[in-house]
């Protein structure tokens, strides 16, 4: 064995006063690694647990569950994005990238669930899916979250009005997904967006406290002048943003549509939303980097569809 290795992994284990003899040793006794079990493929192929006997229901299943996994890609991208103290324009630039093609393959992926199930088998299964809702991805939430700054996450109807400085649970109340299961004149919620609260609310409160400062559009206005005027981090994060914000979302609304719109008449989401104003940019006007964008880019957001 090579001298130079075995000294550094005698000095690695000497650190954590650890006996480096005794992890030697266990290498005796352990199995060589493989795909099935480094990949964990059986227990990745045992989480499909179907509601009906529909075998189209298994791609719906399938595919939420690879869209999470995508989505803990990004959180992960993110992550070190934003504990990145000294982060460079070159590095800024190639993490946003990277962000960008997962939301790339999310788009072009919503074809699987547009084309690849049945309408009939669709609109008998989802019926045993009420109340749950596609609103309640907690990755997904978490993503605008680090995203952008809670202002641009705020109804479009209060936007405008709202004080930035408003408490975080205060926000939270006026997050624009609240309008998929909220009604702003009475204040009553709906089940799921009730459930989906009690679940997740403190958590996205916890994470927004350190996310405020340290999302996306927070941690690029904070890099000194030259890095914020470099073209390809600029038409990077813009990118990401039309990427998320239009093609993402109307790739969603598309294939909602498809399955909903019935004979012309739309139907209830499985959690009771109004999916159509929820979903469609142009409602909401969702744009992470605000500032990237002209005024008439931000006028037409999400109409020249």
């Amino acid at each position: 064995m090579n001298s130079k290795i075995t000294d550094q992994i005698k000095a690695k284990f000497d650190a954590i006063d650890q006996d480096v003899d005794a992890h030697l040793e266990g290498l005796l006794h352990s199995k060589p690694i493989n795909y099935w079990d480094y990949i964990q493929t059986d227990a990745l192929l045992n989480l499909q647990v179907q509601r009906t006997v529909f075998p189209d229901e298994l791609v719906f299943i399938m595919y939420h569950q690879v869209n999470e996994l995508l989505f803990k890609m990004v959180l992960s991208e993110m992550d070190q994005i934003a504990k990145n103290d000294t982060i460079d324009t070159e590095t800024f630039t190639t993490k946003i990238m990277r962000i960008s093609r997962y939301f790339d393959v999310l788009t072009s992926s919503f074809s699987i669930m547009k084309d690849g199930m049945d309408v009939e088998q669709y609109n008998k299964f989802r019926t045993t899916l009420t109340p749950a809702s596609g609103f309640q991805s907690a990755q997904y939430r978490k993503i605008e979250f680090a995203s952008t700054e809670l202002i641009n996450l705020i109804d479009k109807r209060f936007r405008d009005t709202f004080d930035k400085n408003s408490s975080y649970e205060n926000a939270f109340e006026h997050l624009y997904w609240q309008a998929a299961g909220k009604d702003y004149k009475t204040g009553k919620k709906t089940y799921t967006l009730s459930d989906f609260e009690g679940r997740y609310k403190d958590e996205f409160i916890r994470f927004t406290k350190f996310y405020q400062h340290n999302n996306l559009w927070s941690k690029f206005k904070g890099l000194p002048k030259a890095s914020q005027e470099n073209k390809d981090l600029i038409n990077a994060m813009r990118h990401y943003d039309y990427t998320v914000n239009i093609k993402w979302v109307m790739a969603h609304y598309n294939t909602a549509n498809h399955y909903l719109n019935i004979n012309g008449k739309t139907a209830e989401a499985t959690g009771g939303s109004e999916w159509v104003k929820y979903m469609h940019p142009k409602y909401q006007k969702r744009i992470f980097f605000p500032d990237l964008w002209t005024e008439k880019e931000i006028q037409e957001w999400g109409t020249n569809i």
